[in-house]
């Protein structure tokens, strides 16, 4: 196969949703990050043969915000720039669509990445509000206005519909994505410590990263105050298992393990990878970090998407004569903790290998020092569209610093899918 290189990449830090929508919209999010990825680039954005952005929750004056964020970029008019979407792995999924037109010729210089703010997901009317407003605007006589407007009640005004809720909802199942995790933990038999003390584990990881200098692809974002956002602000530096022992169930209230804390978090930023084929790392004197060797992508249950990255993985490693034990280092997307414990528990277990998966029998372990080294989306964050292409970057970054050769990003998809690359270091 045609090779494809990551040359280099950037992602914003990611900002913890608080009481209202954030500083940035997510056009901004991704501009800064990308301007600050091309700056120092030998060539110019004009000489992008594309731009992908991956956006799962893109606001209605975001319409195609790739092609948006590209001529803020300074790409020019005619550099296309689109926007993909598959939920959680939006971010990887432009970077598959880059590497599927890098090889059949269409491109050889592309910019990939993902990006979501959604501390501003919408608050909606409910349907019963949007008929009223509908039927208003049929009324002709100021006494059918009136008597209109007496039909009204006060719940169909004040109970607004909370989009970023019925984005976390499957819409086949019905369940929150906090539930499928809660059907994972009981199917594994993984308890409220184990789930708290991932979490924990997540916090001082991510601590221990940004206190080494092991994040730097992260570039510091500016407000129009002047405000500087130079690191990721949802770490914990005071997380013990007694705190993650304090907040209640929230998926599950009666019989549920999964919480706030032990969940990854409502979160905004955005995230880049510069990919080029072999002739566009020769024409402009490029330095590769790593490069992209394969990806794939599978389907499960939906009520059971935590397992995606099983799903996925898998056959991957298959295709290529490699087990988990010849993976030097693992991103795996801690949507919940539970979630990922529940992964490395399926590949544990025989039976769930040989009926979900064929294989004889279990496929193996992850090794604890080998997964998610610098902490993951229960410490940082989840901005949904960006994180497949976080994991991605951030692997390539871990493997060069540790001398390793080759990784695994891999992440589960809201609605019952999973996404792996197998990458390499340069």
């Amino acid at each position: 196969m045609k090779t494809i290189y990551v040359v280099d990449g950037a992602r914003s830090p990611f900002l913890k949703a608080q009481k209202g929508p954030g500083p940035f919209a997510a056009s901004d999010l991704a501009t800064q990050a990308g301007r600050a990825l091309l700056l120092r680039q030998p060539f110019l954005p004009s000489d992008l043969d594309e731009v992908i952005l991956g956006c799962a929750a893109p606001s209605p004056d975001e319409t195609n915000i790739g092609r948006m964020v590209a001529l803020r970029l300074g790409c020019g008019k005619k550099v296309p720039g689109w926007t993909v979407m598959r939920n959680c792995a939006s971010g990887m999924q432009a970077i598959d669509s880059a590497i599927a037109n890098i090889l059949c010729g269409r491109s050889e210089l592309v910019l990939a990445g993902g990006v979501d703010a959604l501390s501003r997901a919408p608050l909606l009317y409910s349907d019963t509000m949007v008929r009223w407003f509908a039927g208003m605007m049929g009324m002709r006589t100021m006494g059918q206005k009136l008597g209109h407007f007496l039909k009204l009640r006060p719940a169909a005004l004040l109970t607004p519909v909370i989009g970023l809720m019925k984005g976390l909802t499957d819409p086949v199942v019905g369940l929150l994505m906090g539930q499928t995790a809660e059907n994972i933990a009981w199917k594994f038999g993984i308890s409220r410590r184990q789930m708290d003390e991932f979490a924990v584990r997540s916090h001082l990881r991510s601590l221990a990263a940004r206190q080494a200098g092991h994040l730097e692809e992260i570039v510091p974002l500016v407000d129009g105050n002047g405000k500087v956002y130079a690191e990721d602000d949802g770490v914990r530096a005071d997380a013990t298992l007694a705190g993650m022992a304090k907040p209640s169930p929230f998926f599950d209230k009666k019989y549920g393990n999964i919480t706030a804390a032990n969940s990854s978090q409502i979160t905004d930023g955005a995230a880049w990878v510069l990919l080029a084929s072999k002739e566009a790392v020769q024409k402009w004197g490029l330095q590769p970090i790593g490069k992209i060797i394969d990806s794939q992508w599978a389907g499960l249950e939906p009520e059971q998407m935590g397992l995606g990255p099983v799903h996925a993985s898998t056959p991957i490693l298959q295709r290529h004569g490699l087990t988990l034990a010849d993976i030097d280092y693992w991103e795996l997307n801690e949507a919940f903790a539970a979630q990922v414990l529940g992964c490395q528990a399926a590949w544990q277990d025989d039976a769930y290998c040989r009926e979900q998966l064929d294989l004889p029998g279990a496929f193996g372990e992850i090794p604890d020092d080998r997964l998610n080294v610098d902490g993951g989306a229960v410490s940082i964050g989840h901005p949904v569209g960006a994180s497949g292409a976080r994991i991605v970057l951030h692997l390539l970054h871990v493997l060069r610093r540790n001398k390793a050769k080759r990784g695994v990003a891999t992440i589960c998809i809201g609605g019952g899918l999973g996404g792996a690359m197998l990458v390499e270091a340069c």
